[in-house]
C-alpha cells in the first residue's frame, strides 16, 4: 500500500493539473472573446460619422429667438461637405447658407476617443474663427446619437443636446435643444433635414 501511495499522489496531481489547463484555457478563451468583442465594438463606434463624408443639401430650420417663449421662426437651406480623418476616428465638415440675418459660413470637427467609445463635437462659426467651448459630447446607440454640454447662453446656464438620426444613406437629421432645468424639458431650436447630393462621395 505505501508503495502504491506515490502512484496515486502523481495521478492526482496529473489530474488536477489537466483540470486546472482546462480552466486556464477556458477562462482564456473567454478573456479573448471578450477582448475580440470590445475591440469590434472600437471598430464600429470610431466610424459612427462614416455615413455623413460627402456632400449634401440642407434645409435648416431655427427659432428666432430660444429661450423666450417665442414662436417665431425662420427656414433657410444651405450646404454642407464633410471628410472623413484618421480611418474615421475624426471627421470634419464645412457649413455654409444663407439666413435671414446673414450669410453662415461654419466648420464642425468631431473626435473620437476611445477610452471613453465618445465623440466630442466642436463647431466654429466663421465671424467668431474660433471653436466654441465647451464641446458636446456623446455616441451613437442604434442609430441615434445624442450629444450634451453645458453652456451659458445670454446669461443663463443651459444644458445642450444634438441629436443625429439616420434615416438611410441618403437622409439624415440633426437637431438641437436647450433646457433650462437639466434635461427636464426641452425646446428644440434648430433642426437640419440633410439629403444627399448626387455625385456627392469624395
Amino acid at each position: 500500500m505505501l508503495k502504491r501511495a506515490p502512484n496515486l499522489f502523481a495521478i492526482a496531481a496529473l489530474l488536477l493539473l489537466t483540470a486546472v489547463g482546462r480552466w486556464y484555457w477556458h477562462e482564456s478563451a473567454s478573456m479573448a472573446a471578450q477582448a475580440a468583442h470590445v475591440n469590434s465594438q472600437h471598430d464600429r463606434d470610431q466610424h459612427d460619422f462614416d455615413f455623413y463624408v460627402g456632400k449634401w443639401r440642407l434645409h435648416n430650420r431655427r427659432l428666432v429667438h430660444p429661450l423666450t417663449g417665442s414662436r417665431e421662426w425662420v427656414e433657410f437651406d444651405g450646404t454642407s461637405v464633410a471628410r472623413m480623418l484618421w480611418d474615421g476616428r475624426a471627421n470634419v465638415d464645412e457649413f455654409e447658407a444663407d439666413s435671414p440675418s446673414g450669410h453662415i459660413e461654419g466648420m464642425t470637427v468631431r473626435l473620437y476617443n476611445a477610452d471613453t467609445h465618445e465623440w466630442s463635437i466642436y463647431w466654429a462659426n466663421g465671424k467668431a474663427g474660433a471653436f466654441s467651448m465647451p464641446p458636446t459630447v456623446g455616441h451613437f446607440s442604434n442609430g441615434k446619437g445624442e450629444f450634451y454640454d453645458h453652456e451659458e447662453i445670454g446669461g443663463k446656464p443651459v444644458f445642450v443636446r444634438f441629436i443625429w438620426t439616420v434615416q438611410s444613406p441618403k437622409e439624415c437629421h440633426w437637431e438641437q435643444a436647450f433646457s433650462t432645468d437639466e434635461g427636464t424639458t426641452w425646446e428644440t431650436n434648430w433642426t437640419i433635414d440633410s439629403t444627399r447630393m448626387e455625385g456627392g462621395a469624395l
